[in-house]
């Protein structure tokens, strides 16, 4: 009798330790209960600095048409092409050099630079060869997007591409479809292309700390990977009656081998 007893608390103790918790679930969680709670603003975020392969789009305006329609390139390719696919014939990508290369300006060094500082030299540039002060330039220069790729334990893993200055780890988690149950949300991993190399940085999306964290806000060509609970790799199950249902079937797979082979004996 005592062993049933013993056998039937043990298997409610794995049930429990084995199935995935709420706060393992639940987003950016407070430490305290409260009914409205302010974040304190972060630091304002460092400008982000061009990476090799990063895609530019470049602009440039002013009284003179024809001379700044030599700059503003138009691709001649498929009419019906996507956002994606004009800006990639029309863009300008930072080569493994760290230049870009603009119709008679040539070849432009950026690698490191902000996008404001490589507006600044094609201004620069424009008013020394090409125009006078009374032309009023002005030049337009933005990332083509934030491209990232997220990986591991999501719905809809792969690289995608949004068409804005700034986005956050949240939205582009959320453009994926979520992360999986089993997904590890503590200890999400951010792989970042630094001028020297790349860098291994970790955020906890658990908690309401993660907005101050300085990756919260996706930067391009991050791979975001999100890795699996021990529990997937267990196998017992997310909730505790997927738990208890496996052990209970595995526990009494074991006691009907048992009670054959006595009978046999």
């Amino acid at each position: 009798m005592k062993s049933t007893y013993l056998l039937v608390f043990l298997l409610v103790l794995v049930c429990f330790s084995s199935c995935i918790s709420t706060e393992q679930l639940t987003y950016l969680q407070e430490k305290e209960n409260s009914v409205d709670s302010i974040i304190p603003i972060r630091k304002l975020q460092e400008p982000y600095r061009l990476q090799i392969n990063d895609l530019l789009s470049i602009r440039v305006k002013a009284l003179d048409q024809e001379t700044v329609g030599i700059f503003n390139p138009i691709s001649d390719g498929n009419l019906n092409a996507t956002g994606e696919e004009k800006l990639y014939n029309d863009g300008f990508v930072v080569n493994s050099h760290g230049e870009i290369r603009i119709p008679s300006l040539g070849n432009l060094q950026v690698l490191g630079y902000t996008v404001e500082e490589v507006r600044e030299e094609i201004e620069k540039r424009l008013l020394a060869d090409y125009f006078k002060e009374e032309a009023n330039v002005f030049v337009t220069v933005k990332l083509a997007g934030i491209r990232y790729t997220i990986n591991g334990e999501i719905s809809s893993p792969g690289s995608n591409i949004i068409y804005r200055d700034q986005l956050s780890i949240m939205e582009a988690i959320a453009n994926s479809g979520d992360i999986t149950l089993t997904g590890d949300r503590t200890n999400v991993v951010i792989i970042r292309q630094y001028p020297l190399g790349q860098k291994v940085h970790h955020i906890d999306l658990t908690s309401i700390d993660a907005m101050k964290s300085p990756y919260y806000n996706v930067q391009p060509n991050d791979l975001i990977l999100i890795n699996p609970l021990p529990q997937k790799s267990i196998g017992t199950g997310t909730t505790g009656l997927q738990s208890f249902t496996t052990i209970l079937s595995v526990v009494t797979a074991l006691t009907t081998t048992v009670l054959l082979f006595i009978s046999l004996k």
